[in-house]
């Protein structure tokens, strides 16, 4: 998939009235930050700009994805990106992982990823808000991220142990990828502990956030077959029916968001009073990345992840 061709798939404007979702409305503050940086943390995935100079290296949007993303984990097996993604199938994935290590020294793809991430944060936000600001907000989230457990969080923990950013922007894209990270491996563990396969995980998530059934989970990748086994395995559970979450459904998605805010409870401790004055910036710039059409304006998509 090229750039152009996931541009077209997730950029399509929203249903007439659509809003963020209301659990999202109603969440704590671990979800609020981590919604409010979404666009900032996967600014590499999403802008036109780090697209373009991966493609010129021989990377489509979706190689660019897997490698780029998990390229923190060093020269794993594809097996091992498939088990920290967590809701993909692993042909996808080593198919991708594979092609991008064709392509693209692992070491140089760090770089020139870091530097174009950047270069486009830098063009998007210049003229909103100052270098000062930029740092205040990275070297707050990142005292916290230092702060917070990694414990059962590999892809956190592979992103902290590398070398920290010295461009102001590169350094808030880097703090709200850690920030992201964190809580995505502990919601994978939160899942897998509910007893979720990868394929239930987004079936349960988009019903959860008001999607119709398929129309996020299909675009992970998953064969026909796959998803619906995982639709029967959940309707068994009477977790879904009729296409829909039922009521024990909802209960059972609303406990893995808990268990999910209280891996948190160590980086959210650790940003202290910083927390409104961040959300208050990272919010903001984060509308601006998405007026700029770096990151899909679809909140259910934001929230999905």
């Amino acid at each position: 998939m090229d750039y152009e061709a996931a541009v077209a798939t997730f950029f399509t404007a929203p249903p007439e009235g659509t809003t963020a979702p209301d659990v999202v409305n109603r969440a704590g503050p671990s979800r609020q930050l981590r919604d409010a940086l979404e666009p900032l943390a996967m600014h590499a995935v999403w802008s036109h700009g780090v697209n373009a100079a991966l493609a010129e290296r021989g990377l489509d949007f979706l190689s660019a994805y897997v490698y780029g993303r998990a390229s923190c984990l060093g020269d794993v097996p594809s097996s091992v990106v498939t088990s920290t993604f967590a809701v993909f199938p692993y042909e996808l994935i080593d198919e991708q992982w594979t092609t991008g290590q064709g392509k693209i020294d692992r070491t140089e793809l760090i770089e020139l990823r870091d530097e174009a991430t950047a270069a486009s944060l830098r063009k998007i936000l210049g003229d909103v808000t100052t270098e000062r600001e930029i740092v205040w907000v990275a070297g707050s989230l990142e005292r916290a991220v230092d702060k917070a457990d990694g414990a059962g969080r590999p892809l956190f923990s592979a992103l902290r142990s590398a070398p920290r950013l010295t461009d102001p922007y590169g350094r808030l894209w880097r703090a709200a990828e850690m920030v992201r990270e964190h809580r995505g491996d502990g919601h994978v563990a939160a899942s897998v502990a509910a007893g979720l396969g990868p394929c239930e995980m987004n079936i349960v998530t988009e019903l959860w956030l008001g999607y119709p059934m398929g129309e996020y989970s299909n675009t992970r990748g998953w064969s026909r077959e796959a998803t619906e086994s995982a639709i029967a395995r959940l309707t068994v559970a009477g977790f879904i029916a009729n296409w829909e979450l039922t009521d024990d459904g909802r209960d059972f998605r609303d406990t893995i968001e808990k268990r999910t805010d209280a891996t948190q409870r160590s980086l959210i401790d650790a940003l202290g009073g910083r927390l409104g004055p961040v959300l208050d910036r990272v919010s903001a710039w984060s509308k601006r990345c998405i007026a700029a059409g770096a990151f899909p304006s679809d909140p259910r998509k934001r929230a999905a992840g």
